[in-house]
């Protein structure tokens, strides 16, 4: 834990400097990184970008949906890097990328196998949860899931998740941190209630899909 606040304290250090220079336009650099080998914490990049690029200059909270779009351009972009490497390389692209990243492979695994199990609805829900967000484009890519379809579904993701946090950090204000906190402390709830929005979506999908049954009706000739 300790190793992660450090680094989270780095981040934090570069991020201040890059929104100096860039604005909203490094919050959306910085998500395509993030997404894209995915090891920056999303959670103080906009936790930071909601009190310093909002609250700090006195904008109105109107803002935080046009500063979602900006943070999910980035993510949306960071993904499909990342999906398209996976696509185009394959298992053993990803497996040295892995490696050189200090990505347990476990984790990769554990991805591949919860998208083959619930496909489109894995990739929408789990741009919402901690740990598996910036994983999910890796099976995706692997199995080959159409573009458009992967592409569509991580903006809807990314932009919810991206506009949550960065309204937190302007209601937090200078107590945005707080986010990074409260992530760490509540992440098996969320885990568990992201399990349970994909599990109704599943069962949404599957019910809509079911063929209606037609009544037989009965010749009374």
């Amino acid at each position: 834990m300790e190793l992660l606040n450090t680094f989270e304290s780095q981040i934090l250090a570069a991020a201040e400097t890059i929104y100096n220079a860039w604005g909203w336009f490094g919050v959306a650099a910085l998500l395509v990184f993030e997404n894209a080998p995915g090891i920056t914490p999303s959670q103080v990049i906009l936790g930071l970008a909601g009190w310093m690029l909002i609250a700090q200059h006195q904008l109105p909270p109107s803002m935080i949906p046009l500063g979602g779009l900006y943070a999910a351009t980035g993510s949306v972009i960071g993904a499909s890097l990342a999906y398209w490497a996976a696509r185009l390389g394959g298992r053993p692209l990803v497996d040295r990328f892995a490696k050189s990243m200090q990505i347990d492979p476990a984790h990769i695994t554990r991805a591949e196998n919860q998208f083959t199990r619930w496909g489109t609805g894995m990739v929408l829900v789990g741009r919402l949860m901690p740990g598996i967000r910036t994983l999910i484009s890796i099976p995706a890519g692997l199995a080959r899931m159409p573009f458009t379809t992967f592409f569509a579904a991580t903006f809807i993701g990314a932009y919810l998740w991206c506009t949550l946090l960065i309204g937190a950090g302007y209601i937090l204000g200078r107590e945005w941190t707080l986010v990074s906190a409260y992530l760490k402390q509540w992440l098996p709830f969320l885990l568990v209630g992201g399990a349970a929005v994909l599990l109704l979506y599943f069962w949404f999908t599957r019910w809509s899909s079911a063929p209606a049954r037609i009544p037989i009706q009965k010749d009374l000739t």
